[in-house]
């Protein structure tokens, strides 16, 4: 088990807790088998948070158990008996062991319950559907244990100290998973410098109440956090995929953000941020929802409840405007703003989203336009957009800025540097014209243009070829042609020296 270490690297953990991915790689779709990851994961920080406050109070009280359980009953949770990490572990060769961490989690949820209730309903260790027969079943857990008792794999505040150690070990298991489901990874996870570009663009103040409608796993919402200076925030969130919606609340406990209400449902059909009889008002809203959903739940009653599709109903195969309209309706009438990504078509496509994005604009709700590069997205490779809405806007304008070329390539999947987040946060603080990068046009412009949001209508990004002078090119092909020439001359005397003229 952990021994006493003096440094600790992000890194290592990072590998660690990636290798032990191995046990199920091969049996197990990277989709589903980070659930067990990461709910083990979760359940290691319990456990060594719960034991090194347990031997920090047994000092401070001289080994009062009265007064340590009395303390121990005051922190952020509770841990039952028999429901440790290392109680797991010793018993990582019994035959139910499955059963066993099982039993450890319900224990843990109902001992938890304002806080953790729910989280582990989607995760079963004793399934031999997921993880095999039962021999392979139980060595595939016992591997796991083990892995996760790697002396690096110690998780203890008091050798962690404020850094956000286990935050960010699950980000990057989040980030890693997402990238190895493939399409399904989107699903639940934003790329890392998109949600910190969004975070930027809405600049979150401190008292604001924050909401993703569709949160994923929740990693964009604390980005959002994360701009914010202390702790003066709310979060609110919804999923509707009930596994995700777990790694949502786990994610955000890691992350100490306890107080978060993150609900689980639909929001389109089962709106569940409510107040009273009316949706939830919020100063950020930001999200990036499935891209043209189909069977998004048109035609259903349920959508006409909250008025929310006043100005049109969106098509049936394609719920983008859906949620734009949701967020929308969901906005401080005098501090809100929207910041949501989309596919490039809700910028141009007519019919009803059309007619929906006609009324946004009259309504003078759009602030900006925002193109990305392709491949920035897990599960799909096409180019998207940015669109920030605001309440109580004063400008007559909205910024369109085409950021489509300015990435970093990478292998797998492209990316945005700093750099190119500071410039477009920049040029959108400034609504500065930059030549072929952005422009500043007028509503009136926009309805000239029929309402059509298309970018390069407002930002000439066409770069002229250089002139070729087709002189020169003749003089280069006559030069090649001389020298092709000489070339065939020089063979044929080998050949004839040779005696194999042809």
């Amino acid at each position: 088990m952990a021994t006493e270490l003096t440094e600790l690297n992000q890194n290592e953990i990072n590998g660690v807790a990636w290798r032990a991915c191995d046990t199920f790689r091969g049996v197990i779709d990277p989709s589903e088998y980070k659930n067990y990851i990461l709910a083990m994961l979760f359940l290691k920080f319990l456990s060594d948070a719960w034991k090194d406050h347990y031997e920090q109070y047994s000092k401070e009280y001289d080994g009062d158990k009265v007064r340590i359980e009395r303390r121990m009953a005051r922190e952020r949770f509770i841990l039952p008996e028999n429901c440790t990490f290392d109680y797991l572990y010793a018993h990582r060769k019994d035959t139910d062991i499955g059963e066993k961490i099982n039993h450890a989690l319900d224990s843990i949820e109902e001992a938890n319950k304002t806080k953790l209730e729910g989280v582990f309903r989607n995760i079963d260790f004793n399934s031999e559907t997921a993880l095999g027969q039962p021999k392979e079943k139980n060595k595939r857990l016992e591997h796991l244990l083990e892995d996760f008792a790697d002396v690096r794999m110690d998780l203890r505040p008091s050798r962690i100290g404020n850094q956000d150690v286990i935050g960010n070990t699950y980000e990057y298991l989040i980030a890693r998973f997402a990238s190895d489901a493939g399409k399904k990874g989107g699903e639940f996870y934003t790329p890392a410098e998109v949600a910190t570009l969004l975070a930027r663009l809405l600049d979150p103040k401190s008292g604001e109440r924050i909401c993703d409608p569709t949160c994923g796993s929740g990693s964009l919402l604390i980005r959002i956090a994360r701009e914010i200076e202390g702790t003066n925030y709310s979060l609110y969130g919804q999923e509707s995929n009930g596994s995700t919606w777990a790694l949502s609340k786990m994610n955000m406990f890691l992350h100490g953000m306890d107080n978060a209400r993150i609900e689980w449902g639909d929001t389109l059909l089962n709106p569940r941020l409510i107040e009273g009889d009316t949706l939830m008002k919020f100063d950020i809203i930001v999200a990036n929802p499935p891209f043209s959903l189909d069977k998004w739940g048109f035609g259903d009653p349920a959508l006409n409840k909250f008025n929310r599709f006043h100005r049109g109903v969106p098509p049936k195969s394609k719920g983008d405007y859906a949620f734009i309209t949701h967020m929308l309706e969901t906005m401080n009438e005098t501090t809100g703003r929207v910041g949501v990504v989309v596919p490039h078509g809700v910028l141009f496509r007519g019919g009803a989203e059309g007619k929906i994005r006609q009324r946004l604009i009259e309504e003078n709700l759009l602030d900006a336009v925002i193109g990305l590069p392709a491949n920035l997205f897990y599960g799909t490779g096409i180019p998207a957009a940015i669109l920030v809405f605001k309440k109580s806007r004063k400008d007559q304008s909205v910024m369109f800025i085409d950021a489509s070329r300015e990435f970093q390539e990478g292998k797998n999947q492209n990316r945005l540097t700093d750099a190119n987040i500071d410039k477009i946060v920049s040029c959108y603080r400034k609504r500065e014209q930059i030549g072929k990068y952005s422009a500043l046009v007028a509503v009136d412009d926009i309805k000239a243009n029929d309402f059509n949001l298309n970018i390069p209508r407002y930002v000439d990004s066409f770069e002229e070829e250089v002139e070729i002078d087709i002189k020169a090119v003749q003089r280069n092909i006559e030069e090649i042609e001389k020298e092709l020439h000489a070339t065939r001359i020089s063979i044929s005397s080998y050949l004839a020296e040779l005696g194999l003229n042809i």
